[in-house]
């Protein structure tokens, strides 16, 4: 089996899959943080591969509700619709199973995306002591169900202090979300 993990340098998610036995693929345009399969380049370049799985991190900047205050403001409404474009190139995905993550949209993205999310989940669902609430838009694809729910939710991810890699640092996917991913569809798909 074949996946692809779009718009991801970490490799968490690419390397979750791998350990299940897929030849999973990264792809950014930033170099990997862990050696393996990866594409650096623009993500379009290989989205016409055959995959048998595709879950996408698509820059959410101009997407997310924390950000819409600074759509007027700023004049970022051409930035925000070309993001909410580059969104919708998954969501047009025939046939391959699709997972697409991205926080909470406010409504001008979602009128252009068309959809509004299948599912959000937290890190506390799958072992993590954060509230992160992450939207997933699910094609061919079970929900993902919790594995290991616990205490202690620190809005850790939301104060995280600025600095150059905050961006970085607050895209990151969890450890458990990325295995839940991987063993919970791995099952599905093969069945």
């Amino acid at each position: 089996m074949k996946a692809l993990i779009a718009c991801e340098s970490s490799a968490t998610v690419r390397q979750a899959f791998a350990r299940l036995g897929w030849e999973a693929w990264s792809c950014d345009t930033l170099p990997t943080e862990v050696s393996g399969n990866h594409y650096q380049c623009d993500v379009r370049e290989v989205l016409g591969q055959r995959w048998d799985l595709v879950i996408a991190h698509p820059p959410c900047t101009r997407l997310c509700n924390s950000g819409v205050r600074w759509l007027e403001s700023r004049g970022l409404h051409s930035e925000m619709r070309e993001g909410a474009e580059f969104f919708k190139l998954f969501l047009g995905l025939r046939k391959t199973p699709v997972c697409i993550e991205n926080p909470i949209m406010h409504k001008y993205a979602v009128e252009i995306i068309g959809c509004r999310q299948t599912q959000v989940i937290q890190p506390w669902m799958f072992g993590h002591g954060e509230t992160k609430a992450t939207c997933l838009w699910l094609k061919y694809l079970p929900i993902l169900l919790p594995t290991n729910v616990v205490e202690g939710r620190e809005q850790r991810v939301w104060s995280m202090p600025p600095g150059p890699d905050r961006w970085k640092e607050r895209s990151r996917t969890f450890q458990g979300i990325a295995d839940a991913m991987a063993d919970q569809w791995t099952k599905y798909l093969l069945q």
